[in-house]
Parts: C-alpha cells; sequence; structure tokens
C-alpha cells in the first residue's frame, strides 16, 4: 500500500515533521497520521467519525483549540473544503503550516489553483492520481478567506441548509414526490438519512396520526440544520449510521430517499444497505416507503428483504417504493 502524501512528503523531507499537535479538518476513517503524532481529527460523518475513535485518535466534530500544524483531506464540496481550510487556519498561529490534500477526481487540481490565487503556495507534490499543497498561514487571513467559512442558509421555501450535504438549494423533487404519495401513517415513524429535515417536516406537518418520528442522519451538520427546520415535539434527532442503528424499539413505518453517492463515484450499495438496515429495524407489519432515481438496481434487494411490495408511482424519473412483511427481523 502507497503511504499517504504526507508521509512521502516528511520521509522526503519536503515537510519537517510536526513537533507540535495536529489538526486534521475532515479526517477520512482509513487514512494514516502516524507521521505527525499527537493528532486530532474533526469529522462530522458519523461512519468516519466511529472508525477513527476505534482506532484511538482524539477525533471531535468542530475543532477545538490551538495548533501547530494542519492538514485538510478534501471532499466533493468545494465550499466545504474551503470552509474546513478557512477554519483550520482559525486554530493556527500566524507562520503555521497548512496542508491540502485530495484525489483528482475529487477536484483537488481546482483547489490547488485557489490556493495559489490567495497564498504563497510553498510546495505541491503529485503522487498516486492525487496531489498534496502546502503553504504558510498568513499573519492576517484575507477577507476571501474568512468568507468561506460556512453557515446555514436559507433555501426560497425558508428551511436552513448548510453547503456539503445533499439537495442544499431546497427540496429535492424524489423527496417531493415521495411526500406527496405518502398514505397515512399511524405510529413510530423513522426517516432514514434525513438529512436536513425536509420529509420529515413535511409529514409531521401534514400527519397528525404519527406519535414519534426519529430522523437518523450521519451528517452531524445536515442533523443540525434538521433540528432548527423541524421543531414538531414529536421530533427526535439521532447522528447515527443508518445502516448500522438499532433503536429501542422497531418501526412502524420508515421512510427513505438514500444516498448513493461515495465521493464522486455512484455506489447503489449503499442505497441497498440501507434497505435491509430498514428491514431489520421495523415491526413484523412495518412498512418501508422508499425513492430513487429510476436508474437505480434495488429491485433485488427490495425482494430479497420484504416479503411484498408495490410501486407507489413512477414520475419524473424517480420511483416510489412500498415494502411490507419485512423478512429480517434480528437488530
Amino acid at each position: 500500500m502507497t503511504p499517504d502524501r504526507w508521509t512521502l512528503a516528511i520521509e522526503g523531507g519536503e515537510i519537517d515533521p510536526p513537533s507540535g499537535p495536529v489538526l486534521v479538518m475532515r479526517a477520512r476513517g482509513d487514512a494514516d497520521f502516524a507521521a505527525f503524532g499527537d493528532v486530532t481529527c474533526v469529522q462530522g460523518f458519523k461512519p468516519d467519525h466511529d472508525r477513527l475513535a476505534a482506532r484511538g485518535l482524539t477525533v471531535m466534530v468542530e475543532p477545538e483549540g490551538q495548533f501547530d500544524v494542519a492538514l485538510v483531506q478534501i471532499v466533493k464540496s468545494r465550499a466545504a473544503t474551503y470552509s474546513a481550510i478557512a477554519e483550520a487556519m482559525g486554530h493556527l498561529p500566524p507562520g503555521a503550516l497548512v496542508m491540502v490534500d485530495g484525489q483528482k477526481e475529487e477536484g483537488i487540481e481546482a483547489i490547488v489553483k485557489t490556493l495559489r490565487l490567495v497564498f504563497e503556495v510553498g510546495g505541491v507534490m503529485s503522487k498516486s492520481h492525487g496531489k498534496l499543497a502546502w503553504f504558510r498561514r498568513p499573519g492576517t487571513l484575507p477577507q476571501q478567506v474568512l468568507d468561506w467559512v460556512m453557515a446555514p442558509v436559507p433555501t426560497p421555501e425558508g428551511y436552513l441548509t448548510v453547503q456539503g450535504g445533499f439537495s442544499v438549494d431546497g427540496p429535492d423533487r424524489g423527496s417531493e414526490i415521495l411526500v406527496a404519495l405518502l398514505p397515512q401513517l399511524t405510529g413510530r415513524v423513522a426517516d432514514w438519512g434525513a438529512g436536513w429535515g425536509y420529509i420529515s417536516g413535511e409529514v409531521l406537518d401534514e400527519q397528525e396520526g404519527i406519535e414519534t418520528l426519529d430522523l437518523i442522519e450521519a451528517d452531524y451538520a445536515m442533523l443540525e440544520c434538521a433540528q432548527m427546520n423541524v421543531d414538531d415535539p414529536r421530533a427526535s434527532f439521532h447522528w447515527t449510521d443508518a445502516t448500522k442503528f438499532a433503536p429501542d424499539a422497531p418501526y412502524d413505518a420508515i421512510l427513505c430517499n438514500p444516498p448513493f453517492h461515495v465521493a464522486r463515484r455512484a455506489d447503489p450499495g449503499l442505497g441497498r444497505a440501507f434497505i435491509a438496515a430498514a428491514a431489520r429495524n421495523l415491526t413484523p407489519r412495518g412498512r418501508f416507503f422508499m425513492v430513487a432515481n429510476r436508474h437505480l438496481p434495488y429491485e433485488d434487494t427490495l425482494k430479497a428483504c420484504f416479503g411484498t411490495g408495490r410501486l407507489l408511482g413512477e414520475l419524473e424519473g424517480y420511483k416510489i417504493y412500498e415494502a411490507a412483511k419485512p423478512k429480517r427481523q434480528k437488530r
């Protein structure tokens, strides 16, 4: 396995080994930070957060304290990457080393071009279809950099969202169609991958028969927005991985607009994992309602996990499914 670029840069003498604490923004669960020594990881995506913690690393959802060096691992959202860079520099003294790392398919080349326009980039290492760039924190941060820091912004409909998540410019059309086609629900309900809370908020506004509704979301920033968007007392918020979540009691209904991307790559396996997890966490008479892009191959997984199912509608490139009689009751 090829070492990470920052390890190669340190071993090759291009970057001095850090002698003090290192801050890693958007830290990935499988990254090797051994070359840094004292590391604090910042990660708001629950699966990666848990993997880092399981390895014995210090991990938090937001940076706290002061550090001598920072590494930012880029994400598919440029706005979220720029925000992480600006946030990191807020926890560094002037002259501190800042590193930014990512793959070409994630957009690192465009990020490096922007960094060259704003900072005096000290070096760039190209390796393994990606790049590591580094520069020193200036004494005074340019206003452009301060403006990179993300904050929740309202959509035209009045919802609050934050860059870096799904459907940040407003409700996803698939979610709107799902809400419109849902029958009346009762009892315990969950929103599997709730995002910033659109489906949950609309359903709670429209349906009085729901006793409780749990919003299950792995992205900490998105869940924070959901808490601001959904103020119904029946709602509860859970920062967790839906594919591994096990509630105190099974649900009467689960609603879902599953994710299907890893970084910039489509991965229907995520949706399949959501379906299987939903089947494990429904009552024997529980029902699963899901919207998906028409081309995504979920039918076989639905048949494997549920005894019955039907297509509620096929509109505007989306399919809306209802499935019942979950086959996997072990939780």
